[in-house]
C-alpha cells in the first residue's frame, strides 16, 4: 500500500486579552478556543498551575484525550476484525509531566476497561492492545512511552 498524506486544520484563538494585552504574566487570561469545520468548539485554557481555569480543556489533557482515543479506535477495528465484540470501553487514562526548564511528558498510561460479549476470547482481546498501539498514529507520534494496562471481563 502506498504512502497517504492526510492533512488537518484547526484554529486556535487566544480569547484572554483583559484589555491589557499580555503587558506582564497576570494581565491576561489564558483562554481560548478552539475551532475545525462545522465542530463543536473547545473551550480551552491553561492548567490552573499556570493560572489557567480549571472548568476548561488544557493542552495536556487534549493531549491525553488524542492518545487514549486513537488506541481505542484502533483497538475496535482490530477486535472487529477478530470477531471480537467490545460491548464496552472506558479508558481512565493518565499521564506524567514534568515541568523543568523545558516541560515534557514523560509517560501516558492507558487504563481501559473493557467488556466483551460472554465467550469471546480475552487473550486475543489483551494481545491487541499491542497492535493497537503499534497501529496508534498519535502514539507513533509521541517521544515518550505510552503504556497500556487493561482490564477486560465477560459480559
Amino acid at each position: 500500500m502506498a504512502d497517504r498524506e492526510h492533512d488537518y486544520q484547526v484554529t486556535v484563538e487566544w480569547t484572554g486579552n483583559k484589555g491589557q494585552g499580555t503587558e506582564n504574566y497576570k494581565a491576561y487570561d489564558r483562554q481560548f478556543k478552539v475551532v475545525a469545520d462545522a465542530k463543536a468548539e473547545i473551550a480551552g485554557s491553561a492548567d490552573p498551575a499556570f493560572l489557567g481555569d480549571a472548568s476548561r480543556w488544557n493542552p495536556e489533557e487534549m493531549l491525553l484525550a488524542s492518545a487514549s482515543a486513537c488506541h481505542k479506535l484502533w483497538y475496535l477495528h482490530l477486535c472487529a476484525e477478530a470477531g471480537i465484540s467490545v460491548q464496552s470501553y472506558c479508558d481512565r487514562a493518565e499521564g506524567t509531566m514534568l515541568e523543568a526548564r523545558r516541560g515534557r511528558f514523560t509517560r501516558i498510561v492507558l487504563k481501559p476497561q473493557i467488556t466483551l460479549r460472554a465467550g469471546d476470547d480475552i487473550t486475543l482481546a489483551a494481545a491487541l492492545h499491542e497492535k493497537a498501539h503499534e497501529q496508534c498514529f498519535i502514539a507513533n507520534s509521541l517521544n515518550f512511552p505510552v503504556l497500556c494496562e487493561p482490564t477486560i471481563k465477560h459480559a
